[in-house]
C-alpha cells in the first residue's frame, strides 16, 4: 500500500506550492481534492468529501494552501475528525512526532511546535516555499464521494460574488499594487495614488489607518487584518511600514517605498526607496510614465 498525501487543490501558486511540498510525506505519492469539486462554493461538503477520500487512500497527512478556503475547509476537516490542525507552516519534519515550523501574528514570527497525529492536517503558509516541476497530484474521482453528501454539508455556500470595486482584478491577485497611508493625507490625496495605479494597470490598496479613517473601504486594506498580496511591484506611499501592514506585502516580488520620513520601518524592508514628499514624487513618476506610452 503506497503511503499517500492528500492536498485540496484551489487555483493559484499556493496550492501548487502546497502541492510540492506534499511530496515530503508518505512515499511521495500525492492525490488531491479540487476545492471546485462543488459549485458553488460549500466548506462543510468539500471537507467531508476529503474526509472519506483520505480514508480510502489511508492517507498519511492531509494538506492544502494557506487561503482563506484553504484554512477554512481544513478547519473543518478537522472539527469533523478530532485531528489536529497546524496552519501557515513553513517547515516539517513528517515523523512520529511531527516537528512543524509554522507563522503566527500573520508572520511577524515563527513557532517550532510538535505535532502528534496518526494523520496530520496542515496548510502551508501561501509564498513560504517553491514549487518545482513535476507531473503533479493525481486527481482524486469524487463523484461517490459527492453522491454520498449528507443535504446537511450543504447549509453553508457561496450564494452570490461581489465584483471588487472599480471592476477587474482583485487586490489579491493584482500584479502592481499602489497603496497609500497616512502620508497621502485625505481622501482627495488618494487621487494621486489611484491614477499612478491606473497608468501601471494595478489596484489601489492602502493601511489599516486609512481605512479607520474612513478615506478607502477595508477591501482596499493591505495588512494582517485586511488583504494578504503578492505582486510584482508593491509601491507604498506614506506608509510606515507597522508589523501588521509588512504582514500583508510580504510576498511582494519587490517593494518601493515612497515616504518623507527615512527612518520609517518600511524604508530599511523595502527593495527601492525614495525620500520625498509623496505629494510631489507619486506626480513625477506618473508624468514620466505617460511620458514615455
Amino acid at each position: 500500500m503506497t503511503a499517500t498525501a492528500l492536498v485540496l487543490m484551489e487555483e493559484g501558486e499556493p496550492s501548487e506550492q502546497a502541492a510540492f511540498f506534499a511530496r515530503g510525506w508518505g512515499d511521495g505519492t500525492v492525490h488531491s481534492v479540487g476545492v471546485d469539486a462543488i459549485k458553488p462554493y460549500a466548506p462543510d461538503a468539500i471537507a467531508a468529501i476529503l474526509q472519506r477520500a483520505a480514508d480510502d487512500l489511508k492517507a498519511v497527512a492531509v494538506l492544502a494552501a494557506g487561503t482563506d478556503r484553504g484554512n477554512d475547509v481544513m478547519a473543518r476537516l478537522a472539527a469533523r475528525t478530532g485531528l489536529p490542525f497546524a496552519a501557515n507552516i513553513v517547515a516539517a519534519d513528517p515523523a512520529d512526532a511531527i516537528e512543524v515550523t509554522r507563522q503566527r501574528w500573520g508572520g511577524s514570527l515563527l513557532e517550532n511546535a510538535i505535532l502528534i497525529s496518526d494523520r496530520p492536517l496542515v496548510t502551508v503558509a501561501p509564498y513560504a516555499v517553491k514549487a518545482g516541476n513535476w507531473p503533479g497530484p493525481i486527481a482524486v474521482d469524487v463523484k461517490r464521494y459527492i453522491a454520498e453528501l449528507d443535504p446537511r454539508d450543504m447549509v453553508v455556500q457561496v450564494k452570490e460574488h461581489i465584483d471588487p470595486p472599480g471592476g477587474g482584478v482583485s487586490l489579491a491577485e493584482a500584479k502592481v499594487v499602489v497603496s497609500g497611508g497616512r502620508g497621502v493625507g485625505s481622501k482627495e490625496g488618494f487621487a494621486i495614488i489611484e491614477e499612478l495605479a491606473g497608468l501601471l494597470g494595478g489596484r489601489v490598496g492602502c493601511s489599516r489607518v486609512v481605512t479607520s479613517a474612513g478615506w478607502r473601504p477595508h477591501t482596499d486594506q493591505v495588512g494582517q487584518t485586511g488583504t494578504k498580496i503578492s505582486p510584482d511591484i508593491y509601491i507604498a506611499c506614506g506608509i510606515s511600514g507597522a508589523t501588521q501592514h509588512m504582514a500583508g506585502c510580504k510576498g511582494a516580488k519587490r517593494i518601493l517605498a515612497i515616504n518623507a520620513d527615512a527612518e520609517a520601518p518600511i524604508m530599511s524592508l523595502a527593495d527601492y526607496a525614495v525620500v520625498g514628499d509623496l505629494k510631489e514624487v507619486v506626480p513625477a513618476i506618473s508624468a514620466e510614465i505617460r511620458k514615455n506610452k
